[in-house]
């Protein structure tokens, strides 16, 4: 079987590129499903090798290497399971959680937060494979350089694009500084061409235009430009009450407020893969004793068993809805991925609003915009917006029971 029928083009020339050597870091950076992860698992095996045989010459018994993710979680899908998958490879952590292979001690080094800082200090390393290199903490990230100072250590990275002023960008994509030696290598989602046409046919339209799209399928280090939600067609989603179909599955998101407005939306699924903002309850200077009436109002009409999806920031309110007998969860608050399932269903035509049920709505999306410092719609004009990303994001996220406060329910 030629390399062809095993590596895409662009890996072939990542593979080269590695095995001429003449680097300290290599980056991969680029789409969604473009095959860098891939790569990056068959550089991982060939560095635990070369680590290998390098300790052997130096006549160290107990060679290190740095294996780094975001979490313990994602080490486990993105590398642990797919070199199983993919090169039949199964490595099981020992009892402190290391792997090993070929005689080398495997560290893991979760990067997403300070605390992996600790994990990453007090011993060398023959090298580093940081895995969504991207999230990582600017500090953790250094600090796994640092510890790579073996004689001929290297670090490989893959990441999808992000804001074009992340430090990984700045500092070492674009630092053209021979004596760095980084070499980077920007993948698009068109170099995967052991894709399916099906699945290329499917997600480019369905990705939303404009950032989303420049990030996942382009490749590209782009930030946000004007409204968040550019796929919005008032014209063609907002419809009247009439138009709404019958035996909708409902649910419901909830931004608290008083200062700034509260709201709670009220969703509704169709077995077309539609959803409808249904009505849409904005007030401010309320109490909580106005929002357990007006959701028990709203179970009334829907049923006792629909979901509210709320911000998690007012526990205190939870546990009083709970305490009413609605079934009232914290909502996983991750923004970015809220607002990308959101605008999936605009870009795809299977988003409606009522527009008899709707108060602020079409004031906030058409203010809700991109902050180009942080590469995040601003916190603005954003209490609608923030009850629709907590509805529509958790109400279609696979796993939704770890959400549950479990005091009452």
């Amino acid at each position: 079987m030629g390399l062809n029928n095993l590596l895409t083009a662009k890996q072939q020339e990542v593979l080269h590129a590695y095995l001429k050597g003449d680097f300290k870091m290599m980056i991969l950076t680029g789409a969604i499903r473009s095959g860098k992860t891939f790569i990056d698992n068959l550089l991982f095996l060939y560095e635990l090798r070369r680590v290998a045989n390098q300790a052997k010459k130096q006549g160290k018994v107990h060679p290190q290497y740095i294996l780094a993710g975001a979490s313990s979680g994602s080490i486990q899908n993105n590398i642990i399971n797919s070199l199983n998958n993919q090169f039949g490879i199964n490595l099981t952590p020992d009892r402190h959680n290391h792997f090993h292979l070929f005689g080398v001690d495997i560290i893991p080094v979760y990067t997403s937060s300070i605390r992996g800082l600790a994990g990453a200090r007090g011993f060398d390393s023959f090298g580093g494979y940081i895995n969504e290199a991207s999230l990582a903490n600017q500090e953790v990230f250094q600090e796994i350089l640092n510890r790579c100072s073996e004689p001929g250590s290297k670090v490989i990275c893959d990441t999808n694009p992000d804001n074009p002023q992340h430090f990984l960008k700045t500092d070492y994509i674009d630092n053209n500084n021979p004596d760095v030696k980084t070499v980077t290598f920007c993948f698009t989602i068109d170099d995967n061409t052991f894709l399916p046409q099906d699945y290329l046919q499917q997600i480019k339209p369905a990705t939303p235009s404009g950032m989303f799209y420049d990030r996942n399928i382009l490749g590209l280090w782009v930030s946000g430009d004007g409204v968040v939600y550019q796929d919005f067609d008032k014209k063609r989603m907002v419809i009247p009450e009439s138009k709404v179909p019958d035996g909708l599955h409902v649910y419901c998101g909830i931004d608290w407020g008083f200062d700034h407005k509260g709201v709670i939306t009220v969703w509704g699924d169709d077995n077309k893969g539609n959803v409808y903002l249904l009505h849409e309850y904005t007030s401010q200077f309320k109490f909580i004793d106005y929002w357990v009436s007006l959701a028990k109002k709203i179970q009334d009409e829907y049923g006792h068993n629909l979901t509210f999806w709320a911000d998690s920031a007012r526990p205190d309110n939870v546990t009083e809805f709970q305490k009413a007998g609605i079934n009232c969860r914290n909502a996983n608050k991750a923004r970015m991925a809220g607002v990308e399932k959101v605008a999936e269903f605009m870009k795809q035509g299977k988003f409606f609003v009522n527009s008899d049920g709707i108060d602020k709505f079409l004031d906030e999306i058409y203010q809700y915009v991109w902050d180009e410092n942080t590469g995040e719609p601003k916190k603005e004009n954003d209490d609608v917006m923030d009850s629709m990303r907590y509805a529509v994001f958790n109400e279609h996220r696979q796993n939704k029971t770890q959400f549950i406060n479990s005091r009452y329910f």
